[in-house]
């Protein structure tokens, strides 16, 4: 069993900052790739931020200089800075870690259960 808990989310102003956090636990041989996704009401969950192993980073184009994805491997843990937050970035934030359970076992995607970031104007 692997369990994520995620943190960090609330209500900011425009302008403001939130630092989100995901960290793994239970049964992991090695995390490939940890990433965050938003869902809005309405619309589709999308990625806004991923992160590999080695540490390369693909970001949403809407985010693009105002967010800031890291990890920390020893601590199993994913990070996500958001600074500049704009109304639009109001949504339900999940965490998705692609981990190995075993070194012989199939890569699988496992996500946290979201944590709520609200931007007022």
């Amino acid at each position: 069993q692997v369990q994520l808990v995620e943190s960090g989310g609330g209500l900011v102003q425009a302008g403001g900052s939130l630092r989100l956090s995901c960290a793994a636990s239970g049964n992991i041989f090695s995390i490939n790739v940890m990433g965050w996704y938003r869902q809005a009401p309405g619309k589709q969950r999308e990625l806004v931020a991923s992160i590999t192993i080695g540490g390369s980073t693909n970001y949403a184009d809407s985010v693009k200089g105002r967010f800031t994805i890291s990890r920390d491997n020893a601590m199993r843990t994913v990070y996500l800075q958001m600074n500049s937050l704009k109304p639009e970035d109001t949504a339900v934030y999940y965490c998705k870690l692609e981990l190995r359970a075993r070194p012989w076992t199939t890569a699988r995607d496992v996500w946290g259960q979201g944590t709520q970031v609200t931007v007022s104007s």
